[in-house]
């Protein structure tokens, strides 16, 4: 769900004002017919629109009708994504921005790890029944203009591990694996030789 916080400020007639200070400060969800209840408006319809053209609509509509000469500003408050994988700090971030890149979000993130594998950064975008999986390869330029990379709510971000990070851990994982048998051969071969002296 989307929220618009209407920092409405306006001058004209005490009526006006008051309506706009009431309108102050006060968070507005959208619906998810794209349409958010205003004061004294009624329902707008905002889907679609940037944060700067949903401003544009609703000061026309209270300029048209309300208030002489309103200054609003959209802000969306509750936009997020998640990360996780190969980056310094996994989490949820907000998107603060109309068209936040992936880029700025991994930034955010404190960057990929050594063991980032940056030519498989998935995306993972849609509803739960029919999510779409996007792969995007950062070693190439074009990705930094893919729309694809231009991040939306509820986005998820995975970042997997390069191959010789993945071989290391195996490598690792095998190695764990072996020592007790090898302690436990150690200890046998150590016990055989004593005990044939």
């Amino acid at each position: 769900m989307k929220y618009i916080v209407d920092d409405a400020a306006g001058s004209g007639s005490t009526a006006q004002a008051t309506a706009a200070e009431t309108a102050a400060g006060q968070g507005y969800q959208v619906q998810r017919n794209g349409t958010v209840a205003l004061p004294m408006l009624g329902r707008v319809s905002v889907g679609g629109l940037t944060r700067e053209e949903a401003a544009a609509k609703i000061e026309t509509l209270y300029r048209k009708s309300i208030i002489k000469d309103p200054i609003i500003e959209v802000k969306l408050i509750n936009l997020k994504v998640t990360v996780f994988g190969e980056v310094r700090s996994p989490g949820n971030y907000q998107l603060v921005n109309d068209r936040t890149s992936l880029v700025e979000i991994l930034g955010q993130a404190g960057g990929l790890t050594d063991k980032a594998n940056e030519q498989q950064i998935k995306i993972v975008r849609g509803s739960n029944t029919g999510p779409q999986t996007y792969v995007i390869n950062l070693r190439e330029v074009s990705s930094l203009t893919n729309p694809v990379t231009v991040l939306q709510n509820h986005d998820i971000i995975y970042v997997g591990q390069n191959k010789r990070a993945i071989r290391n851990d195996k490598l690792q994982n095998i190695t764990t694996l072996m020592q007790p048998a090898l302690l436990l051969m150690n200890t046998a071969l150590i016990i055989y030789t004593l005990s044939n002296k």
